[in-house]
């Protein structure tokens, strides 16, 4: 049996989603309790990473069942989220095709982007939105993100992780930017068919960057679609990961 995890994280206390020798990631943690659970290595597939700090509202992962567990989905829930940190939780398990991939059968993501604009930042706010008192102009922001949508080369809004092959696409599809305007300051939402390394963040700097005046939109809209070796240069700043949110995995 083929399951598939919908999993919800606060981001703060881990080196972020992907297994590494440290220990301290999501997916090392759930491996665990997997582990635990079933009396055996299970290994857990996800739908992607996301970095140190970045939170999840609904980060997909899979894995098979062993051949001779009894359990139904329902059961794996509440078996799993005993053995983890109050940090990570298990929302939903649900039995899947054999075929179904968390990654390779994903057709678009939305992450989200928090921004306060508050003087001062409220205690409860630390850790999962971007503070930001200096005054922002909404309309600009809301121009500098409509430049994103629409199919585009974003290799000037991604950062390298060091294993970037010749021929690497650095095009993707940005379906719809959504801006709505909080009590505190501004939730931005992004819909696309897939993100680069860092690509909300500094999508998101850039953007901030133009609404502070610091960037003109015209200069913005010149690092997309560049030729190779980036002569006009790259996205001014990188949010930093407090704000950012993976909200939804999309599957046919």
């Amino acid at each position: 049996m083929r399951l598939k995890l919908t999993i919800a994280y606060d981001g703060r206390p881990y080196n972020g989603w992907q297994s590494q020798v440290c220990g301290n990631t999501v997916q090392d943690f759930i491996s665990k309790a997997l582990e635990e659970v079933a009396k055996q290595p299970l290994r857990l597939h996800g739908s992607g990473r996301t970095d140190t700090g970045v939170h999840a509202l609904a980060q997909i992962a899979h894995f098979d069942a062993p051949p001779e567990s009894t359990m139904n989905p329902f059961n794996w829930v509440p078996a799993l989220n005993c053995k983890l940190p109050a940090t990570i939780r298990i929302m939903a398990c649900e039995e899947v095709a054999p075929d179904f991939h968390s990654r390779f059968s994903a057709i678009g993501k939305i992450y989200h982007y928090n921004l306060c604009t508050d003087p001062v930042l409220p205690p409860l706010k630390a850790g999962t939105a971007w503070h930001i008192p200096r005054q922002l102009d909404a309309d600009v922001l809301w121009d500098a993100l409509a430049l994103y949508i629409g199919r585009h080369d974003f290799h000037a809004f991604a950062a390298y992780r060091g294993n970037e092959t010749p021929d690497i696409d650095w095009c993707r599809t940005i379906e719809s930017v959504e801006l709505t305007t909080l009590q505190d300051g501004y939730q931005i939402a992004y819909k696309g068919d897939g993100f680069l390394y860092k690509m909300v963040r500094l999508l998101t700097g850039g953007a901030v960057h133009a609404a502070q005046g610091r960037i003109r939109l015209d200069d913005l809209a010149a690092l997309l679609d560049q030729p190779p070796g980036l002569p006009r240069g790259k996205s001014p700043l990188c949010a930093p990961a407090d704000g950012l949110f993976l909200q939804e995995v999309i599957y046919p």
